[in-house]
């Protein structure tokens, strides 16, 4: 566990990452003011890794999100227990309907170091190129969408390391998630996805969309919401974000 002492500062981090990447980037930095706070852009996270998976499983008191002047976005937290790298994920695009990313694999985040011109080689040079690929994929797909009808939907949410959906309706639905290693948990009242092996959680995840789409119906993941308190003073809004502009060299 590291020192608090040691870990990074990620507003300077994100600030002169942004100063490195290739292109014009805006840095905007968050302080999350409680535990729930940290799921707002983290709908967005495109990813089913480590990224996704941190944000699950630990506490995430700050993030960061980078923008390009074309609108693609990077999503920037301390990596949990380590004080030397950072985690680093693309955003999905905003506005696109779900069943667009049928069958397009994420573009995962990847763990960089503590150094914004190595993070910028590694970020450039890994994982823009395969986001490129997926948004080119989504937006493919989005194009012959267009006057389709909403599909039926299925929504996983991560509890922990874990994934629950409510149980369906549909009976072939049903079967389709435990064929792909959903299990009915009376604790949850639905059906569950261990995450103790992140890889075959990933594998099951995606073979059981491809199969639900073939279905006719849609799926989409997403953290948990926060749940309002009852009979408690307003709590005060979140602290602005910090924006910075910066052009790269």
């Amino acid at each position: 566990m590291p020192n608090p002492h040691d870990i990074p500062d990620l507003a300077s981090f994100a600030a002169a990452l942004a100063e490195e990447l290739p292109g014009t980037w805006t840095s905007e930095h968050h302080l999350h003011e409680q535990y729930t706070d940290q799921f707002a852009r983290a709908e967005d996270v495109w990813d089913l890794d480590l990224v996704a998976h941190a944000l699950a499983e630990y506490v995430v008191d700050q993030d960061a999100v980078l923008t390009r002047d074309d609108g693609t976005r990077l999503y920037v937290i301390t990596r949990p227990r380590s004080g030397e790298e950072f985690l680093v994920s693309a955003m999905a695009p905003a506005g696109i309907r779900p069943e667009a990313f049928r069958d397009v694999r994420e573009p995962d985040g990847i763990a960089v170091p503590d150094d914004p011109f190595r993070a910028a080689e590694d970020i450039a040079f890994d994982l823009l190129p395969r986001y490129d690929k997926a948004l080119t994929q989504v937006q493919h797909n989005a194009s012959r969408l267009v006057s389709a009808p909403e599909p039926e939907h299925v929504t996983m949410t991560w509890s922990d390391r874990n994934l629950v959906v409510e149980t369906p309706e549909r009976p072939d639905v049903i079967q389709v998630l435990r064929d792909n290693g959903f299990s009915y948990t009376p604790d949850h009242s639905a059906l569950v996805l261990s995450g103790d092996d992140s890889a075959v959680q990933a594998q099951s995840v995606r073979a059981a969309g491809a199969q639900l789409y073939a279905l006719g119906v849609g799926v989409s993941m997403r953290h948990p919401q926060p749940k309002p308190a009852l009979d408690t003073t307003a709590i005060a809004p979140p602290t602005p974000p910090v924006t910075s502009s910066h052009r790269s060299r």
